[in-house]
């Protein structure tokens, strides 16, 4: 059922936030939900093997023998189809699901009674036909903003339900079968909203694999409740959720808020989701205030394979005082952001805006530290986005640098001078770090052993969009 789970997810009608602009928004299509009823119906398909027919016993009249006793016994499923149901939204609602032209299959026992002192027994068989289901799923968030779920306004009718006897005495049944006809048929009207209402329940244990708080790192984790009741019209639903990233055990709010954006009209996928600039800069925050964005560069994080070293000699052609004072010292770099970066997103172009600061010092034989100088540093860089998997991805690459001097310890020189060194150890140590992070991912809202199939990503103004095919394996 954790196809049918997934559906249902994606129709949360009301939250226990008051509402307010979401960081990620998933859209659910046409097409989606196509996928979903196939799937569901599968799964409720399975769920109607279990349905029981109790023994069932009385007596009839039969001209001229008289009073006849019998019980129909062990009555088993043997096969049920649904060849006819659809699947659709109702506006402001949720979902209604019908079923039509359904069958059932069943087999069992008789005995008979009459005349006193005969008995006989033998099997039967039932056909049920113009079995027809309608219902309306419900779906609530509680009180973390998960959804669950209740079936509401459930009606089950039977059309026909025919019994064949076989052995013995089986023509002295089939003289009475229109009796037994009718109340196999209430009886197993009778257990199909019921079961219906069992099955839906029971997704709830599913609903409850929603990755609502999604840990990321030690650092961060990312909240993806519900702010407000999902947009459904009569081709797709919106779930707004809050995707926002905290820092793990302490959920301090950014100093911003999620602007409104507004998905395109677009339907070949199944699933489409949004993640704003919002959700990007809630994690720049997060990691900031965790105190990660900075990093101590030495020589052997530099490939070999670099003519740049970090030494007193490499910079020392560039800042010759440095090689006086400090002659043959190793050196090492402190690259800090002294703000949060602030990542925007406009039509095909993702772009991460640092400032920051570049504080060199000279590693005395003793270990020592002795500052250079001070610098501070504005970068921007280009964002690849992708996904991999069940998350999502980055790739940075250096745009552009701007250095100026903050401090110099060494006394005054041209920061010109050595920007081409810092913009070495920027592409080939500081950005290919962060890129093993961004490569690890972040996950997106999933439910279960859900699959992205073939997914795209495009850039869009203020968010990022991701469409795509699922895919459930169990």
């Amino acid at each position: 059922m954790m196809a049918l789970s997934w559906l249902l997810v994606l129709l949360a009608i009301t939250s226990t936030t008051l509402s307010t602009n979401p960081g990620v928004t998933v859209r659910l299509t046409d097409k989606g939900l196509q996928y979903g009823k196939q799937l569901g119906i599968a799964a409720l398909q399975k769920e109607l093997q279990s349905v029981h027919i109790p023994d069932y016993s009385g007596s009839e009249h039969v001209s001229p023998i008289g009073k006849v006793t019998y019980s129909l016994t062990n009555m088993r499923l043997v096969n049920t189809g649904l060849p006819r149901s659809a699947v659709n939204l109702v506006p402001g609602t949720g979902v209604r699901l019908t079923i039509g032209n359904a069958f059932m299959n069943l087999h069992g026992d008789w005995r008979v009674k009459y005349l006193r002192i005969i008995k006989d027994s033998g099997s039967f068989d039932v056909n049920v036909n113009g079995l027809t289901i309608s219902t309306t799923i419900a779906v609530k968030s509680d009180e973390m903003g998960r959804p669950v779920v209740s079936n509401t306004n459930c009606v089950a009718t039977v059309g026909s339900a025919k019994v064949k006897f076989h052995g013995g005495a089986s023509w002295l049944y089939n003289l009475f079968s229109k009796f037994i006809n009718k109340a196999l048929c209430n009886a197993l009207q009778e257990q199909i909203c019921p079961l219906v209402d069992k099955t839906v329940a029971g997704l709830n244990l599913k609903l409850k694999t929603l990755n609502v708080l999604a840990k990321v790192d030690k650092y961060a984790e990312i909240e993806y409740s519900m702010v407000s009741s999902p947009a459904v019209s009569q081709s797709s639903i919106d779930l707004n959720l809050k995707g926002e990233f905290y820092n793990i055990g302490k959920h301090q709010e950014p100093p911003f808020t999620p602007a409104a954006f507004s998905l395109p009209s677009e339907n070949s996928n199944m699933l489409y989701m949004a993640l704003s600039a919002f959700t990007a800069n809630s994690a720049a925050f997060v990691y900031n205030k965790a105190g990660v964005l900075s990093l101590y560069i030495t020589d052997d994080m530099v490939p070999k394979s670099s003519p740049f070293r970090l030494d007193t000699k490499t910079f020392g052609v560039f800042i010759p005082q440095i090689a006086k004072q400090y002659p043959g010292l190793m050196m090492k770099l402190l690259v800090r952001a002294e703000k949060n970066p602030s990542i925007t997103f406009q039509p095909k172009n993702a772009t991460l805006q640092a400032t920051g600061t570049v504080t060199a010092y000279a590693i005395q034989h003793n270990g020592t530290l002795s500052p250079l100088f001070v610098l501070n540093l504005e970068s921007s860089v280009s964002a690849d986005v992708f996904v991999r998997g069940l998350s999502v991805a980055g790739h940075l690459t250096l745009n552009e640098m701007k250095l100026s001097l903050g401090t110099s310890y060494v006394g005054p020189f041209q920061v010109g001078s050595v920007d081409s060194a810092l913009r070495t150890v920027l592409k080939i140590v500081v950005i290919p770090i962060v890129n093993v992070q961004l490569d690890k991912g972040y996950p997106l809202p999933a439910l279960g052993k859900m699959n992205l199939v073939k997914p795209q990503i495009q850039i869009m103004k203020d968010y990022v969009l991701i469409g795509t095919d699922v895919d459930f394996t169990g």
